[in-house]
């Protein structure tokens, strides 16, 4: 059973680590690019350590899948039922930008599902804490409230990724009725259709499994759903020999009218 100390604890590890990356993003920091040409800095390895010290001190037993550790082979993922799903420091390229729209992101998968996550913004002062049985918040320098999806108004708000963008999400949102287009980076985008600022996050473009565990949780558990493009199948974890997930989509309400016009 997930506990609320659990949760907190969790929160604390990342907070720990987003004031690491607070540290490195005030510096004149070097950027390296990695193999499949995403950045890489300071912060992104720092940040690795530390959320790494801390799970392993709270859960000793748990695996932990992070973006900058990740060299489990498929065939020894597939024996973990249970593990801890990271990306030390999500939106590298906002980080770079120094817009603030980067977050640290840590969920705990059961069984394929995303059952507790921390979607931390250092640079905001925010977080986005959510576990199952227990709910979804968000806490910032005015306290932690609950969080909730919203019912679809007459011209939604759509979020959209601020630094991918492509030729198939530009198609589907020209099937979808007349709306709002916020774009913003990192994970924030689930928050923001969690917390009922935006209705639709529509996603075409590559992202890979720690870019997404913590955000679905905040997400679903607020009453979002998250579901793959185009079949409209649920969003599992340690599933697939890749780690590359496929296009998807969070819904903040499922019953709004248009939401059948997602799949095809």
């Amino acid at each position: 059973m997930i506990s609320e100390q659990l949760l907190h604890a969790v929160q604390d590890i990342a907070r720990d680590a987003g004031n690491a990356i607070l540290s490195v993003y005030h510096t004149d920091f070097q950027v390296e690019d990695k193999a499949d040409k995403s950045p890489l800095t300071e912060a992104d390895l720092t940040a690795h350590r530390i959320i790494g010290a801390g799970l392993r001190a709270l859960e000793p037993s748990l695996p932990i899948l992070s973006e900058e550790g990740s060299d489990a082979e498929a065939e020894d993922r597939r024996s973990w039922s249970h593990f801890w799903l990271v990306d030390p420091l999500d939106g590298t390229k906002e980080f770079v930008n120094r817009n603030g729209e980067f977050t640290v992101n840590i969920a705990l998968i059961e069984d394929g599902e995303p059952v507790l996550g921390v979607v931390h913004a250092p640079a905001l002062g925010t977080s986005y804490i959510a576990a199952r049985g227990i709910g979804a918040f968000r806490e910032d320098s005015e306290g932690r409230r609950p969080i909730a999806t919203r019912s679809a108004p007459e011209r939604p708000a759509f979020v959209v990724s601020r630094s991918h963008r492509d030729e198939a999400l530009e198609a589907l949102l020209a099937r979808l009725p007349e709306h709002e287009a916020v774009s913003t980076g990192s994970s924030l985008k689930f928050c923001l259709v969690a917390e009922g600022v935006a209705d639709l996050y529509p996603r075409t473009g590559p992202t890979s499994e720690w870019d997404t565990g913590a955000g679905q949780c905040v997400a679903e558990i607020a009453g979002a759903r998250v579901l793959r493009l185009p079949d409209l199948g649920p969003m599992r974890y340690n599933e697939r020999d890749t780690l590359l997930n496929p296009g998807f989509v969070v819904i903040g309400d499922p019953a709004a009218a248009w939401a059948d016009q997602l799949g095809g």
